[in-house]
């Protein structure tokens, strides 16, 4: 890689890339050392306007850039890489953000040697609680990883992890948020079917929300404990808690993050 900070361009600036722009900015790397491609005018015109930053055509990001971050669709990848692919020296990074898509899937399509890292994060990087899962390909060396490290670690939380793990991944927290905002929205639901107005239910929740989370990261304790440290005998929380298990609530979740890994393998298939 280049000496100093390296020139990123996320390619195909859409949700996820435009939080890794943002998240980047706040960490502090140079608006000068960022760029982004858009397939619409009007929104490359939105992300100059809104960061201060060059939105490029395709060509001119993979000339000027050290680091390729590609994050449009999975369907559309196959299509960008055949524009890009030729043109891309083999001594840059790439680095995927195109979810269920294996490293081999750019391989096939980039020069001989091209180093991939894939990563899976989430929305939360909006305010820096991301949790980003990071992968090499087999052409990415350490200095790779630990690249990628730098970059996504303003915006959360990172680990590595066999690619083998990343379908698991996208399931459990690249969808992830969607899991617990589902979750929320039917707790407020509930409470407004208990007498409660919508807004303190709301506050009720999110905060019980986020005190848990913190409990959960902060406490070193397990799951189950921190459940049964709540659960009294004969009790209010037992007593939902034995509702939930009737309607299957643990199994509905186990299916649905399977229908998750599964749906992002048939991404990866479609898109080859």
């Amino acid at each position: 890689m280049a000496p100093g900070t390296p020139t990123v361009a996320v390619i195909g600036a859409g949700k996820i890339g435009e939080l890794m722009l943002s998240g980047l900015l706040r960490a502090g790397w140079p608006a000068t050392k960022l760029l982004a491609t858009a397939r619409r005018q009007s929104r490359a015109e939105e992300l100059a306007t809104r960061y201060g930053i060059r939105v490029v055509d395709n060509l001119t990001a993979v000339d000027e850039a050290q680091v390729l971050a590609v994050s449009v669709k999975p369907q559309d990848a196959g299509t960008l890489l055949d524009e890009i692919g030729p043109k891309v020296p083999a001594d840059k990074l790439v680095i995927s953000l195109c979810a269920g898509l294996p490293t081999t899937f750019f391989a096939r399509r980039l020069p001989e040697g091209t180093p991939v890292v894939r990563v899976m994060t989430n929305t939360p990087a909006l305010v820096d609680q991301a949790m980003s899962a990071i992968s090499a390909g087999a052409h990415a060396t350490g200095e790779h990883l630990a690249l990628a490290e730098e970059m996504f670690t303003p915006l959360g939380s990172t680990i590595r992890v066999p690619e083998s793990q990343q379908d698991a991944v996208t399931a459990l927290s690249g969808s992830g948020p969607a899991y617990f905002y589902l979750l929320v929205e039917a707790m407020i639901d509930a409470g407004i079917l208990l007498g409660l107005p919508r807004q303190i239910a709301h506050e009720l929740i999110v905060q019980t929300a986020i005190g848990s989370a913190v409990m959960l990261r902060d406490s070193g304790e397990h799951p189950v404990k921190l459940r049964e440290a709540v659960t009294s005998p004969a009790g209010t929380t037992i007593s939902a808690i034995r509702e939930l298990e009737n309607h299957g609530v643990r199994a509905a979740l186990l299916a649905a993050l399977e229908a998750a890994r599964d749906r992002a393998r048939e991404l990866a298939a479609q898109a080859d």
